[in-house]
């Protein structure tokens, strides 16, 4: 989820993954026979995601949700076929949406002014809710499951909260404000976390980001030994976040740990101008002290394994937009694309998300990059790449490329 990590993410994912995550209601719906009333043809399904993400679901079918918190916040989570999928479902901002989740002969599936648009899944809540450390502390305030992903914010402190450098974008106070997390997660916490996660509901990852700290590595060793903790007892891919440290050697000392299969660090927009607006104390690092970051974690983690955030929506020159993703894939990073989505809570909370057109022309003219890399949303093990919920990226590529669908991991009923 530091402003490099996931919390970061604004309404999708900037993760402040431990808010508490509330059902909408509902568990997992199996398909039932019958026939399907479908559009002829179907809707391409990127356009549907894209719009999705704009525009939000009415729900009359109910799915888990998160409440609060920095991101993915106040939101849905489904599959829209088999594509992971966050967004907004409140009542009282989607209720003009054209589309909404019913139940069908098929099961769940989205419509869009009473024409079916594509399939659907809904997510139940998770078993390992139910349970706590032998200290007292629910499972829920350590981890939560965004659809098949574990994600954690590991320290939801962050030394930028609260004075002149917070991002403005950033929810990851509300969360420990609201009393549905706790401040620091331990190692073996969080590994006790995965180990039911995985078992009870088909976790198939992990993502652990970090409020940013004062001291030169910015917090990154700490995650790093989270990561550690939970990949030795859980075998399960992780993915660490973090803001680029001062001496790039920490990098090496992380891949060193073992601590993470790949690393996202944030540098949420390229244009300068806007990052000083809206993350002083990212600007203050400097860009280029991104790249130089990148480059190295991509000497060791590999193409493909370090992600960073780019949100949409802010402001930012889409030249420069295109231009900064272009210099980071020509490196090995995925540029994970994310409209933005106001946090509750956060100094952006009145924004309003950016229109799916310019979403869509970002994600169709990086798509050629990718593919002319060998990356792309098919390629991270873990993290939020793999998962991809809260971007379109995914959608985009396969609709371009005519990739077909990846198979389905559904969570354990």
């Amino acid at each position: 989820m530091g402003r490099g990590p996931t919390h970061d993410l604004v309404q999708h994912a900037a993760l402040g993954t431990d808010d508490e995550l509330v059902r909408d209601g509902g568990g997992m719906t199996s398909p039932r026979p019958g026939p399907v009333p479908r559009a002829e043809p179907p809707p391409d399904v990127a356009e549907v995601v894209l719009r999705l993400q704009s525009e939000g679901l009415r729900l009359a079918v109910t799915t888990e949700g998160r409440k609060g918190g920095a991101g993915p916040s106040d939101v849905g989570m489904i599959w829209v076929e088999d594509l992971a999928l966050t967004l907004d479902t409140d009542p009282s901002r989607v209720w003009q949406s054209p589309f909404e989740l019913r139940d069908d002969e098929a099961g769940p599936a989205i419509y869009e002014h009473g024409r079916r648009v594509a399939g659907a899944r809904t997510q139940s809540r998770p078993r390992y809710y139910d349970l706590e450390t032998s200290d007292g502390v629910p499972y829920w305030k350590i981890a939560l499951l965004h659809l098949d992903s574990l994600a954690s914010t590991v320290l939801q402190t962050c030394a930028y909260w609260g004075n002149e450098d917070q991002c403005t974008f950033c929810g990851i106070g509300v969360t420990l404000e609201a009393g549905r997390t706790i401040a620091k997660k331990t190692p073996a916490m969080l590994a006790e976390v995965a180990v039911a996660a995985r078992d009870l509901d088909g976790a198939v990852d992990v993502t652990l980001t970090t409020g940013s700290t004062r001291g030169p590595d910015r917090g990154a060793l700490y995650v790093g030994q989270c990561g550690q903790a939970v990949k030795r007892a859980s075998g399960l891919p992780v993915e660490i976040q973090f803001e680029p440290p001062e001496d790039l050697d920490v990098i090496d000392q992380i891949a060193d740990m073992d601590a993470a299969d790949t690393v996202g660090i944030h540098v949420e927009t390229f244009d300068p101008a806007v990052l000083s607006r809206v993350a002083p104390a990212k600007a203050r690092t400097g860009i280029e002290h991104y790249f130089a970051a990148w480059e190295r974690a991509v000497a060791r983690f590999g193409p493909g394994q370090v992600t960073t955030y780019v949100i949409l929506g802010m402001g930012e020159d889409p030249e420069l937009t295109i231009e900064g993703c272009r210099r980071a894939i020509e490196l090995g990073v995925y540029p994970f694309v994310v409209p933005l989505r106001p946090v509750a809570g956060s100094l952006m909370a009145d924004w309003t998300p950016p229109d799916p057109a310019s979403v869509e022309q970002v994600a169709r003219r990086l798509t050629p990059f990718l593919r002319a890399k060998g990356i792309g949303a098919d390629t991270a093990k873990a993290g939020c790449s793999r998962c991809n919920a809260c971007s379109p990226m995914a959608a985009v590529e396969r609709s371009l490329l005519q990739i077909g669908p990846k198979p389905v991991v559904a969570a354990r009923a």
